[in-house]
């Protein structure tokens, strides 16, 4: 995780993976995009599959790189953590609800003493 992580810090690496969502591309394509050298794009996408975040295939002279989403797993859990209630968030909403909920049935009892007093 802590890997992926460190390969996607980077804003051109970002963007790469960005550009890889729609479509493989090659080493060129991609540099072409970019106002930096090639060599520094080559190491940025060194970088990406060192993470297993791209793998790269030989066509002809080209490399061409695919997106891989796998290793985001990991680190998407992890961050989704972060987002989900906490152990004593979880508690105290459930006690709320049952404090609700109590009151409602003890309004609702209450009405039907008050009807039935009221018909007898």
């Amino acid at each position: 995780m802590d890997e992926v992580a460190g390969a996607i810090a980077d804003q051109v690496r970002r963007e790469i993976l960005l550009m890889l969502r729609d479509e493989p591309l090659s080493a060129g394509q991609i540099a072409d995009r970019f106002e930096i050298s090639r060599p520094a794009v080559s190491r940025h996408l060194r970088v990406l599959r060192a993470a297993g975040l791209v793998s790269d295939t030989a066509d002809g002279r080209r490399r061409v790189y695919t997106l891989r989403t796998e290793p985001l797993g990991e680190l998407a859990g992890w961050l989704a953590s972060l987002t989900r209630p906490s152990g004593w968030q979880h508690r105290l909403d459930a006690l709320g609800t049952e404090v609700y909920r109590t009151r409602r049935e003890r309004q609702s009892a209450a009405g039907r003493d008050q009807s039935s007093r009221e018909t007898a």
